[in-house]
């Protein structure tokens, strides 16, 4: 098992975490735009949402709904700085590196995938 099966097995094992789910419509736009274009989402949320906690309130910044990646942010602990903190424990208060970008991006990424799949 790698470091991030490790994560996500962990995260199943939180009933908050584990209580989100892509809704059939959050997968009917996942197929209508791609895996790809999810990805690019993804990243650009990432980006102005995550990486510098000097712009944004900490726990106020990702929806509950409106997008898969919003969801699994949620299910994912990548949705504020806090959770990142707690869960993958990458520091709060400097900006987010590239390795630690495309970290979070590969969880939630893999997490939308498995649910794309029908996996949990």
């Amino acid at each position: 098992m790698n470091k991030y099966d490790i994560i996500l097995n962990k995260l199943t094992k939180s009933k908050f975490r584990n209580s989100f789910t892509l809704k059939q419509k959050d997968l009917a736009y996942i197929h209508r735009v791609g895996i790809a274009t999810i990805n690019e989402h993804c990243g650009d949320f990432v980006i102005n949402r995550l990486k510098d906690p000097s712009l944004f309130i900490d726990g106020k910044q990702t929806p509950f709904r409106g997008h898969p990646v919003f969801i699994a942010q949620h299910a994912t602990a990548t949705c504020c700085r806090d959770c990142l903190w707690k869960w993958h424990n990458i520091e709060k208060n400097h900006i987010l590196s590239e390795i630690e970008i495309e970290y979070v991006c590969f969880i939630i990424m893999n997490w939308i995938e498995k649910q794309a799949k029908g996996e949990k």
